[in-house]
């Protein structure tokens, strides 16, 4: 993968119609997907969201809200902004959705790898953490009887 900096990721905003269907100002995206408007600036200025403008005011259309949907989800998956950045720009790449599918299909393995691996980790100190329980309670009640 070539090396590029943070404002070739940028995507520069669109002049918007404010009255277009299906557009959305911040705080009402925000409600929709139950997050802050804090938030999706962050985004925007990670060049991962990028909304029309309207005069000054932020005017958010569906790609907006496909991008958003599917940042939050890379998150809740445990993903990178890094990643979920390489996951969306795939999809204005040549490759289009089939090489961001791909891609995603790899990412999703790769974590799930990781999550299983911690799944038996955690496991292994909750046996240890139960014995170790068993053993002080023997212990204590050795302690307390005469």
């Amino acid at each position: 993968m070539r090396a590029m900096s943070s404002a070739a990721h940028r995507h520069e905003p669109r002049p918007a119609d404010p009255t277009a269907a299906g557009t959305l100002a911040i705080g009402d995206l925000a409600r929709e997907f139950g997050v802050t408007t804090r938030t999706i600036r962050f985004y925007e200025g990670e060049g991962l969201l990028a909304p029309a403008r309207a005069g000054g005011a932020r005017v958010y259309g569906p790609r907006d809200r496909v991008r958003l949907r599917l940042i939050l989800r890379g998150k809740r998956l445990g993903f990178s902004l890094r990643e979920v950045r390489e996951m969306l720009d795939l999809y204005d790449g040549p490759e289009g959705e089939a090489g961001q599918l791909r891609l995603f299909v790899r990412k999703l393995r790769e974590r799930r790898r990781v999550l299983l691996e911690q799944r038996a980790d955690i496991d292994h100190v909750l046996a240890e953490l139960d014995q170790l329980e068993t053993r002080c309670e023997g212990l204590l009640e050795a302690c307390e009887t005469p």
